[in-house]
């Protein structure tokens, strides 16, 4: 069985025993957490889609990690003109074990 759910404005198709790395949510490392954002479930021959969620299905788990990404660098340059600048950043992101997927 698999669901595809929504966190931090993006989709994620997750299956009972993975894990997903979205962006950062509160909680402590150990803790349980819900993800009621559900778009669609899918396997097992039936498939269930939302509009724009389904009723009552949700995805249970437990964080993992919480952690920084790595670093990527932002590079500006205007030719001939001796602008130059340099941006880094590094995205929060919370790690989270898929326990259980209950429609």
């Amino acid at each position: 069985m698999y669901a595809v759910v929504r966190s931090g404005g993006k989709q994620y198709r997750v299956s009972q025993g993975g894990s997903i790395r979205v962006e950062k949510l509160d909680g402590d490392v150990g803790s349980s957490i819900t993800l009621g954002d559900v778009l669609m479930i899918g396997g097992d021959g039936e498939v269930k889609i939302g509009t724009p969620t389904v009723d009552g299905a949700q995805v249970t788990g437990t964080i993992v990690d919480q952690g920084r990404g790595k670093k990527i660098r932002v590079f500006k340059m205007k030719r001939r003109k001796g602008y130059r600048r340099t941006h880094g950043h590094r995205q929060d992101y919370t790690e989270i074990r898929v326990d259980a997927i209950s429609s």
